[in-house]
């Protein structure tokens, strides 16, 4: 049996490799795992707030900052004032970070078909079950 350091510890490991993958995958594109973390969240074209992309990506809004920064120094990204709230952005990915953030998901979406292609839907939905309970307890 597994202790729960146990799971933690594994789940760290896993996470490390996974990115290890992606930046291995998406290495054309020199992004940092923040980076594509970010990209694979806003690929699905919605704008954001900066609070709304924290809570999507697990990133705390202030480390999240300067990922933005960077993304948006790269052209990958604009903050445009949201007309609700003229003190607060709205976070939209241009052309090009469309392009790169449809990259950083076909790489996800293979690494992900590739690594969950020997497990039976009971197995995906255990693992499943185990990171929603982490994310509860966290």
């Amino acid at each position: 049996m597994i202790s729960d350091s146990g799971v933690i510890l594994a789940l760290q490991r896993t996470t490390h490799r996974t990115l290890h993958a992606l930046a291995t995958a998406l290495a054309e594109l020199n992004l940092s795992a923040a980076e594509i973390n970010a990209l694979a969240n806003m690929a699905d074209g919605r704008t954001r707030s900066v609070g709304q992309l924290s809570a999507e990506t697990g990133t705390k809004a202030t480390t999240l900052t300067g990922v933005l920064d960077r993304l948006e120094r790269r052209g990958y990204l604009v903050r445009q004032t949201d007309p609700a709230d003229r003190r607060s952005f709205r976070l939209a990915l241009t052309e090009a970070g469309e392009s790169a953030g449809a990259e950083v998901r076909a790489a996800v979406a293979d690494l992900e078909r590739a690594a969950l292609a020997a497990l039976s839907p009971d197995q995906v939905a255990g693992f499943r079950a185990v990171v929603t309970a982490l994310q509860e307890a966290c």
